[in-house]
């Protein structure tokens, strides 16, 4: 069932996680002012959710379930649901950044692929225990963060050489009632004011790292975890106009001998089960990733004309600030077509759920997470140096200062003083600030560095093909000789002579919104794939 937004925070309070914030223990992580901004963007989740406007796009039908299922946790069964999953995202991260709930619906797409190959390989029970735990999911509507990645140790080593084990979760025990488990996860988005943890394996495993083959819910106040977090955005800071109100944390998730019941472990020891869950979600998640940069270029495209128009400049006529804004425009753009491909060639897994297609996933990752930094220049060089160069907000209120301040910091005599500093405070926070800097991070790093989609578009790229069509073209046929690297990957379908072909293309539910890379125009064309 469907939970709203207070619902949300009030199902925190009755949590009891150990969690500590600077130093100090949180005693309620829904009211702590610390991770305020992290609970209000996933409480937009869940306010969005229960929008009757946007509910064809925000609530999913999901196979076996009847109940319609928040879009953040659903599984994704067809091309639209993958084309529905970037819009809403887009959509959710356009109000708040980074909607970070959707690491569980990724997870859960993974897992619903792994488990069903795992099952297959060893005659485990996997699959069925996970669909026992989507419907408790389900069910309660809840927040799952993903725990995936360890803190690693040394980085030469595989998992079962390092000389603490506990740089890896791994399996410590089991026993009748199920498993035991040890270690850390480094890096977990929104770790505090999740409902529940899904861990999962950060790497491929050999035989000799079977012990940390494991995947597993734990709930997020489990005996033995211990959350070490930061604060939230910037809560409390006058001058983060927007990460004041919204924004993320990130924890250290300590396990000490924690236990997990048969009924919530999903990998426990298959080794060899850990690959096709690794690539099916890294496929996933940074298909959603696209989606929710996406969302993030959109407020710097918006405050770029706003600050534009504040500084008294016409992108009509002074077209060295409208190429800097077209070539932002050409990046979110261009790394959301990668998300729409990857969604209209989704490829079917072995489980039923369908997956991006991971080329185009890869590759729209690829070029945001190098491209940020071209965003938050070019947000820059349309804005000017007075997003940084400004008093701080205390000035605003200085009877010495503020009114001669007012005066010669205005620009346009219809836009009043305060109108432009608050878009130059609202672009410094998200992309000069301790904030800013820390989308920059994310979106490098987040769901894997550049090398791992490197290694992810090199891997499923039909190179093959190519060297058919040209040997073809060549008039030298084809030569199969398996030992030829360059020839091995080979796609059928793709890039083939008759070409790709779809029956029918795949549609985004109909909501009475223009498309999200449009949504700040009240007249746009009709969307062809829209119903």
């Amino acid at each position: 069932m469907l939970m709203s937004a207070e619902a949300y925070r009030e199902s925190l309070r009755r949590l009891k996680p150990t969690v500590f914030v600077d130093g100090e223990r949180v005693g309620n992580v829904a009211d702590d002012p610390r991770l305020a901004p992290g609970v209000a963007a996933i409480a937009k989740t869940y306010e969005l959710g229960l929008s009757t406007q946007l509910a064809p796009l925000m609530q999913a039908r999901v196979e076996g379930f009847d109940a319609p299922v928040n879009r953040m946790i659903a599984l994704t069964h067809s091309t639209a649901d993958l084309l529905n999953k970037l819009e809403a995202v887009r959509i959710i991260c356009q109000e708040t950044g980074c909607a970070q709930r959707y690491l569980g619906g990724d997870a859960l797409n993974a897992l619903y692929h792994g488990t069903h190959v795992t099952d297959a390989e060893h005659g485990t029970g996997y699959h069925a225990r996970l669909r026992n735990y989507l419907a408790h999911v389900y069910a309660n509507d809840l927040t799952l963060g993903a725990a995936m990645t360890d803190a690693k140790g040394d980085r030469s080593l595989r998992p079962s050489r390092q000389p603490n084990p506990d740089t890896y979760v791994h399996i410590v025990e089991r026993n009748a009632r199920g498993i035991v488990i040890s270690g850390t996860k480094a890096i977990v988005t929104g770790a505090p004011y999740m409902h529940e943890l899904l861990v999962l394996p950060g790497r491929a495993m050999t035989e000799a790292d079977a012990a940390f083959a494991v995947a597993c819910a734990v709930p997020v106040d489990a005996k033995g975890l211990t959350i070490v977090a930061r604060p939230a955005g910037r809560p409390g800071e006058a001058a983060a106009k927007f990460s004041g109100k919204y924004g993320q944390t990130t924890g250290v998730c300590l396990f000490d001998r924690v236990e997990v019941p048969w009924e919530r472990v999903f990998l426990a020891g298959e080794w060899d089960g850990v690959a096709p869950t690794l690539y099916n979600y890294t496929s996933q998640h940074r298909h959603t990733c696209i989606g929710a940069r996406a969302g993030f270029g959109d407020l710097l495209i918006g405050a770029g004309a706003l600050m534009i128009e504040a500084n008294g400049l016409d992108l009509d006529r002074h077209h060295g600030v409208r190429e800097s804004m077209v070539e932002l425009i050409k990046i979110v753009e261009g790394f959301y077509a990668c998300g729409v491909a990857a969604s209209v060639y989704g490829e079917a897994s072995r489980a039923g759920n369908v997956a991006p297609e991971p080329v185009f996933a890869n590759i729209g990752k690829l070029l945001l997470a190098t491209q940020i930094y071209d965003m938050h220049r070019l947000a820059h060089q349309v804005s000017g140096g007075l997003i940084v160069a400004l008093p701080g907000p205390d000035e605003d209120h200085n009877p010495a200062t503020a009114g001669r301040l007012s005066d010669v910091l205005a620009a346009r005599s219809d836009i009043p003083y305060e109108k432009r500093i608050e878009v130059a405070r609202f672009i410094e926070d998200l992309t000069a600030s301790y904030q800013g800097g820390w989308y920059s991070l994310i979106s490098l790093h987040g769901g894997g560095s550049p090398d791992a989609m490197k290694t992810e578009i090199w891997r499923n790229y039909p190179l093959g093909n190519k060297v058919d069509l040209v040997e073809r073209l060549l008039d030298r046929g084809v030569l199969a000789d398996a030992t030829r690297k360059i020839v091995r990957n080979r796609q059928p379908g793709r890039c083939c002579v008759a070409g790709c072909q779809i029956e029918a293309l795949p549609a985004v539910q109909s909501v009475a919104l223009p498309s999200p890379a449009r949504a700040a125009r009240s007249e746009v064309p009709a969307n062809p794939l829209v119903k």
